[in-house]
C-alpha cells in the first residue's frame, strides 16, 4: 500500500488576494502556515480490475470518465492508465468545509500518490501548480492557489501571486523563540458550522472581474495588511500582529457582510472584549469553520468559547507539505 499525507492551513495574512480575477490584474500576496492537521491519501491495486474509490461515498466503476466525484474524476482522467486496477481511500482529520483547505489538500495528496505509484517524478511545487490547473482550470472552481500551495510546500511561507498566473513563495524565516510563541498563543476553536464558501467566492471572484471599486480596496487593504503580518512577524510583535488580525477580520466583514451566523460574531466580539483575545478572525472564506484568535489570557479564552459551545482544536505548524508515509 502507499500512504501520502498532505497538511491544512491557516492564512495568517493576505487571504483572498490568491483568486486569479484579483491577481491576474493587481498581484496577490499572502502568508500561510500549514498546519499538523493532514488529508491522507492511500493507494493500491486490488484483485479485481476497475476503479474503487473510498470517501465518504463509495464508488466503483470501470473507467475514470464514469467516476462522479469531480475531483477524483479529473485527477483519474490526467494520471490514471489502462488497464484500470486501483483502489484509492482518502480519510482526513478535519472535516470538509471547515476553512481550512481540505480541497487543496485533497488534490495535492491524490496527485502525489498517483504520481509516485506510477514513478513519474514530479516535485511539490508542480504538484501544486497541477492541483491549481485542475481545480481553477478545468473545474472552473471560484476559488484561490493558496490551499494547494500551501499543502504542498508546507512549513510558513510568504506567497506571491503573478498577473501571469506564476506563483513565487519564500519561507519566512522567524526567529524559534518567536516561532514557538506564535504557535502557543494561537488558538482555534470549532464553531459547529461548516459551509461551502463556494458562493462567497463566487461573489468576490465576480466583483473582481468587472473592477467593483469597493472589492478592489478591499482587497488591496488585505493584500497591503499581509505585508504589514510579514513584518510584524519578523520583528517578533506578536501583539501587533494579533490587532492587525483584528482590522483583517473587520475589513473581510465589509467583504462579505453576511458570511458570518450571529452566533459566530457574537463568541468574536466576546472573546475580544477583554474576554483573553488581542485579534482574531475566523479561519477561510466560508461562513463558519474556526475562529482563530492570539491569545493574551489562554484561560479567560477558553472559558469563553467553552460557553459558546466552541471546541478547541489543538494544533502544531506543519513542516513537511505533502509527503509519502509508506510505500509497500
Amino acid at each position: 500500500m502507499l500512504l501520502v499525507r498532505s497538511p491544512l492551513r491557516i492564512t495568517l495574512g493576505g487571504g483572498g488576494t490568491d483568486l486569479p480575477s484579483y491577481y491576474r490584474k493587481y498581484g496577490g500576496y499572502l502568508i500561510s502556515a500549514s498546519i499538523n492537521k493532514y488529508v491522507y491519501t492511500s493507494v493500491l491495486k486490488p484483485f479485481a480490475e476497475g476503479i474503487y474509490l473510498k470517501y465518504s461515498d463509495l464508488e466503483r466503476c470501470s473507467q475514470p470518465s464514469d467516476v462522479q466525484h469531480k475531483l477524483f474524476k479529473e485527477i483519474l482522467l490526467m494520471e490514471a492508465h489502462p488497464p484500470y486496477s486501483l483502489e484509492i481511500t482518502t480519510l482526513a482529520d478535519i472535516p470538509a468545509g471547515t476553512g481550512l483547505g481540505s480541497s487543496g489538500a485533497f488534490t495535492v495528496s491524490t496527485l502525489k500518490a498517483l504520481k509516485v505509484l506510477n514513478n513519474k517524478p514530479s516535485n511539490n511545487e508542480d504538484i501544486a501548480a497541477q492541483a491549481c490547473h485542475i481545480e481553477i482550470n478545468r473545474l472552473q472552481e471560484p476559488v484561490g492557489k493558496q490551499d494547494q500551495y500551501a499543502s504542498a510546500i508546507g512549513g510558513i511561507n510568504e506567497f506571491f501571486f503573478h498577473k501571469d498566473d506564476s506563483v513565487e513563495f519564500k519561507k519566512l524565516d522567524l526567529d524559534a523563540s518567536v516561532l514557538l510563541s506564535l504557535e502557543e498563543d494561537l488558538l482555534m476553536f470549532f464553531t459547529g458550522f461548516s459551509r461551502s464558501a463556494s458562493s462567497i467566492l463566487n461573489d468576490q471572484h465576480n466583483m473582481s472581474l468587472v473592477d467593483d471599486a469597493a472589492m478592489v480596496r478591499n482587497l488591496d487593504r488585505v493584500k497591503e495588511m499581509g505585508y504589514l503580518s510579514r513584518d510584524l512577524l519578523l520583528k517578533g510583535d506578536l501583539k501587533q500582529f494579533g490587532l492587525l488580525m483584528d482590522d483583517h477580520w473587520r475589513n473581510k466583514l465589509k467583504r462579505s457582510p453576511n458570511m458570518c451566523p450571529l452566533k459566530v460574531r457574537d463568541a468574536y466580539e466576546s472573546a475580544i472584549k477583554n474576554n483573553g483575545a488581542v485579534g482574531g478572525k475566523l479561519v477561510g472564506a466560508g461562513g463558519g469553520g474556526f475562529l482563530m484568535f492570539l491569545s493574551s489570557d489562554k484561560q479567560a479564552l477558553r472559558q469563553t468559547m467553552s460557553e459558546f459551545n466552541f471546541q478547541e482544536l489543538n494544533f502544531s505548524f506543519d513542516k513537511l507539505g505533502a509527503h509519502v508515509l509508506q510505500a509497500d
